[in-house]
């Protein structure tokens, strides 16, 4: 006769390995800053990917020995080296900007709790600061205004989306503001169809959203018959109105992480039309920020260059002649002055850099008007891979 199982014994067991693997962690943390320390002097890239590919290929077979499987434990050491190399990073940029390192700070992002620019503003300064005076407000330029005035240290403001692109506003407002800007993170976007109370989807009759998420989920929305689309400021208010409405017809398109905020649950997951949907937001300061030359970086520029025929060809042969890869170009028109556009072009390189200096030297010839916008660290990091042969 097989021995009968306790399960309160057994998840108590399991509590105390959980605790064991969070001191671990933590353990394996504080090493990983002693890199960082160890490479200030030796003005060493912060990654390896050699290394790490190596790191992850000896983990898979040791793990195969304790009947682990391989895809499951890339996972677990990808995001336990994104998360190192996340922190060598702030560690770093600490020691080149120590002016600005600060225990408090405060954000001003669009809406309020639950928002996506909440949860952005949350997680990236939950490796720089120990406490957020949050600050929400109802459009983009009232964010840009805090900053300005001095009301907060930083705006968080998304600026593209893999699903609905460039959020031409904020492109916008950039050709008409003083700060800079100092940092960026990429928020994965997973739409919810959130309700207050207990409902079925062929009940819903009105939808509340941000224009954003609408557009985001279209497909999802289309299939729906009979429901009337009612937009708002922010996915914030859109939360914070279906809360307090507590009505089994109305729902709300935010993230289940946002709508636990405001006492709301998940009717239908995932109803965004890519499965692999993030927004980039970018963050804004009154003070540029100098980039640790061991950290990859990007450089934003906004330039015009009138309406001279090849003038734009001109300044990105300039990038590719110095070998600066561009990552993103936006164009926008120029108020006041017809057909003519101004320019937002992202590369990465350190602003500091002797080719990026000399990039923008040569540029400047071809241009009306250029300005730099922003240094910052890269803060998007790829998985390193694994050949297929090891999985």
């Amino acid at each position: 006769m097989s021995e009968k199982l306790d399960l309160n014994e057994i998840r108590q067991e399991i509590t105390l390995l959980d605790q064991d693997l969070l001191a671990l962690f933590a353990k394996r943390r504080a090493l990983t800053l002693n890199v960082a320390k160890s490479k200030v002097q030796q003005i060493r890239p912060i990654r390896d990917q050699q290394r790490e590919q190596e790191l992850l290929i000896r983990l898979i077979k040791h793990g195969k020995t304790l009947g682990l499987d391989a895809h499951y434990v890339t996972s677990v050491f990808q995001t336990i080296i994104e998360d190192s190399v996340l922190n060598q990073q702030a560690f770093l940029q600490s020691l080149a900007n120590p002016d600005i390192q600060v225990p408090t700070v405060s954000v001003a992002f669009l809406g309020d709790k639950g928002s996506y620019s909440f949860l952005a503003s949350h997680r990236y300064f939950s490796r720089r600061a120990e406490k957020i005076i949050e600050s929400g407000c109802q459009s983009f330029y009232d964010i840009l205004q805090q900053v300005e005035s001095g009301q907060v240290d930083y705006g968080m403001l998304p600026i593209e989306n893999t699903s609905s692109g460039s959020i031409n506003e904020v492109y916008d407002l950039l050709q008409h503001t003083n700060l800079s800007i100092v940092g960026e993170i990429t928020q994965p976007i997973e739409h919810c169809l959130l309700t207050s109370v207990n409902t079925s989807l062929d009940k819903i009759k009105t939808i509340y959203a941000h224009g954003q998420p609408f557009a985001q989920c279209s497909n999802f929305l289309d299939k729906q018959s009979n429901i009337r689309i009612e937009y708002c400021d922010s996915t914030a208010d859109a939360m914070a109105k279906v809360a307090e409405l507590q009505d089994d017809t109305i729902a709300v398109i935010g993230s289940e992480e946002g709508g636990q905020l405001y006492q709301l649950h998940a009717l239908e997951q995932s109803i965004a039309n890519q499965t692999e949907n993030h927004s980039r937001f970018i963050l804004v300061a009154r003070k540029s920020v100098d980039v640790a030359e061991q950290i990859p970086a990007k450089t934003a520029i906004i330039l015009s260059t009138g309406q001279k025929a090849g003038a734009l060809v001109e300044c990105l042969l300039v990038l590719k002649d110095k070998g600066i890869n561009m990552c993103k170009l936006e164009s926008r028109p120029i108020q006041g002055r017809p057909w003519e556009e101004m320019f937002y072009i992202d590369v990465e390189a350190n602003l500091k850099s002797f080719a990026l200096q000399e990039a923008i030297n040569d540029i400047t010839p071809h241009t009306n008007f250029i300005k730099v916008l922003g240094c910052y660290p890269i803060e998007h990091i790829s998985p390193t891979s694994v050949p297929s042969g090891e999985i």
